[in-house]
């Protein structure tokens, strides 16, 4: 199986570090010659072209024990914006294990080919995780069911009976969309700071039309200190899905003090995990 460790990571911080304080540090010294940093466990898959005529690169990290246990399956998070955010979620993943509030289990993280120099990620993102009309969540889920997850699910050793799916602004409202376009698909999602389109909010009116179950678990977050009209959105959305009283639907919502809409992300994805995968959570 061909994988590449994740040294992107290291070569887009010293370009960031490039573009703001300039090619060399002060006092015209030459860059340390050292080894790049790379994150352990790590492998970038990238991906056949898919239906939709897309290209995709995923992020993915390991558990510890993946490779002493051979006889282990393993959860998956599938994380949207993994360009981003993937980093973040190896920074706390191994806190969530310490303290036995989640199991070991595989992130994840969906991304596109090259890198934060070369990519403009906010303009790729926007068609896969808008819900239709105004985007093609539906094409992108499509990919995620049929391509992405088999693909996972055949590369690595998963337990394919819990999957998460979780993702911050539109990817929030990408993780909604496939809680209600597709439920069942995944066991438990996680939406941070999601932006809820008209779209969104008729898809939920036809599924609570529909009197189907929906079998989640929802961690729902917004930040106290977001756009007041955008947080409204998010707050009406939880109160709509919460007096529905869907049978299966298991839902937290969460206000984040002081946090405007990015920086609900680091709080909230612990938290979201954390309720995530309670049911699987080691016992004490």
């Amino acid at each position: 199986m061909r994988v590449a460790p994740l040294l992107v990571f290291a070569s887009s911080l010293l370009a960031c570090a490039s573009h703001v304080l300039g090619a060399e540090p002060a006092g015209g010294a030459s860059l340390p010659d050292a080894p790049p940093f790379v994150l352990q466990n790590s492998q970038l898959r990238p991906l056949p072209r898919s239906a939709n005529g897309r290209d995709y690169l995923l992020y993915v990290a390991l558990p510890a024990d993946y490779a002493s246990s051979p006889g282990k399956r393993y959860p998956v998070v599938y994380v949207c914006d993994g360009y981003w955010d993937f980093v973040l979620y190896n920074g706390f993943y191994g806190n969530l294990i310490y303290d036995r509030v989640a199991p070991p289990f595989i992130i994840v993280g969906f991304g596109y080919p090259g890198t934060h120099t070369n990519a403009d990620y906010d303009v790729l993102r926007r068609p896969d995780y808008a819900p239709p009309p105004e985007g093609h969540a539906d094409e992108f889920l499509g990919v995620v069911e049929h391509e992405i997850i088999p693909f996972v699910e055949r590369e690595y050793r998963v337990d394919p009976s819990y999957r998460v799916l979780s993702g911050n602004s539109l990817g929030g409202t990408f993780s909604l969309y496939a809680m209600l376009a597709r439920p069942g698909l995944f066991q438990a999602h996680v939406a941070i700071s999601p932006a809820v389109p008209k779209p969104l909010a008729e898809l939920e009116e036809k599924f609570a039309a529909s009197k189907e179950k929906l079998p989640a678990r929802l961690f729902l977050a917004g930040g106290e200190k977001e756009a007041p009209d955008f947080l409204e959105n998010m707050k009406r959305f939880n109160e709509r899905l919460a007096g529905r009283h869907y049978a299966g639907l298991v839902l937290q919502w969460r206000l984040i003090d002081g946090e405007k809409h990015t920086g609900t992300k680091a709080e909230g994805y612990s938290r979201g995990l954390r309720f995530a995968f309670a049911p699987l959570a080691p016992k004490e």
